[in-house]
């Protein structure tokens, strides 16, 4: 279903460059309590979560995008957001983006949704009737749209919000190879080859050497400049894919959407210079359970808002816990949100 959408782009921030980069550069993180907690993995890894907000309150798990973790501006924002809500939540810091290395070669990506799994599978275990919700952004948000399609009804979750999704990557693999958007794959490959590089050292500093040839295996990266050449050449050899074609076909998330049991509200901006307005799915590909909230602008994890430029309002924590209030309890919270909704669009 297609939703309307009561954004607007602050008269300050209308180009999608500066909606994408004014809260990735110049937000400030609120300072937060979080509570650390590792989990050791299935295969003897381990993943790092990072807790906020009260005990016995509604979960929500949050996924991060692409070389972002749980300090990034739009999880701290969120997290804050979401405690003021009445909402308690969890970040998983994919494989090796905790601020330690993992202990195997192989670390995330866009398709990999065993971490997410053992997570959502380790909480139920532990609080089998607490209302649970999951948040995922970007590269998390394709991860967690895939993954609740794989699973479809057998998930107990009340509410799933995914934002500014690469749903087809091949498409946004290639879109980042155009004009300005190379500024941004240039500045993912330099982070993510010196990771590969600096992983290398660290899994020989503790004796993995089998894990650190795989990763000497792959040879000079120096020269790659485009992520088909980087998710053939890392991704697919370090998790089993053929090419990055096959990985690209195999853990783009528009696929999986059909098959959603969870209600589940996708937010993308026309304008994302991650991608094009082409890897946006039809209404006819979503599950009656997902609805599509469409902005014309916000860029990429941006949806700033807001008429004074020294008070930006982050749109995404006000529609995100209200979505979630909504589907908590959607009789009692109903004319609440309405009020609210009224409220946003005349301050804009």
């Amino acid at each position: 279903m297609l939703i309307e959408t009561n954004f607007k782009a602050a008269w300050w921030l209308k180009n999608p460059h500066l909606q994408t980069l004014y809260p990735a550069l110049i937000r400030p993180n609120p300072e937060l309590a979080l509570r650390r907690e590792r989990l050791i993995t299935p295969d003897q890894d381990f993943i790092d979560l990072d807790w906020y907000g009260e005990d016995q309150q509604p979960l929500v798990i949050l996924l991060h995008g692409l070389s972002g973790n749980s300090q990034s501006s739009y999880i701290v924002g969120l997290q804050r957001s979401l405690s003021n809500h009445g909402f308690r939540s969890v970040t998983l810091n994919f494989r090796g983006c905790s601020g330690e290395y993992n202990h195997t070669a192989r670390c995330y990506h866009s398709g990999e949704t065993e971490d997410i799994h053992f997570l959502y599978q380790t909480l139920r275990q532990r609080e089998p009737n607490t209302p649970i919700a999951a948040i995922g952004f970007s590269l998390g948000g394709n991860v967690l749209l895939k993954w609740l399609g794989e699973q479809g009804h057998q998930l107990s979750l009340f509410a799933a919000v995914a934002v500014s999704v690469p749903f087809v990557l091949n498409a946004c693999a290639t879109k980042l190879d155009q004009g300005f958007s190379k500024i941004y794959r240039n500045h993912l490959l330099g982070e993510l080859k010196k990771y590969i590089q600096e992983k290398h050292r660290y899994l020989l500093h503790i004796n993995k050497h089998e894990e650190a040839n795989k990763i000497a295996q792959l040879g000079d990266l120096s020269d790659i400049n485009s992520f088909w050449q980087y998710d053939d050449r890392v991704v697919a050899k370090l998790h089993g894919f053929k090419s990055s074609l096959d990985y690209y076909q195999r853990s783009s998330s528009r696929p999986f959407l059909k098959a959603i049991a969870v209600p589940t509200l996708l937010i993308q901006a026309a304008d994302d210079p991650f991608m094009s307005h082409l890897v946006i799915p039809d209404i006819d590909e979503l599950s009656s359970y997902v609805q599509l909230e469409q902005t014309p602008k916000g860029g990429h994890v941006g949806f700033i808002m807001g008429n004074n430029p020294f008070k930006p309002r982050y749109w995404l924590d006000q529609r995100i816990p209200e979505f979630l209030k909504l589907q908590e309890n959607p009789t009692s919270n109903k004319k609440s949100f309405d009020s609210t909704i009224v409220k946003n669009q005349l301050m804009i």
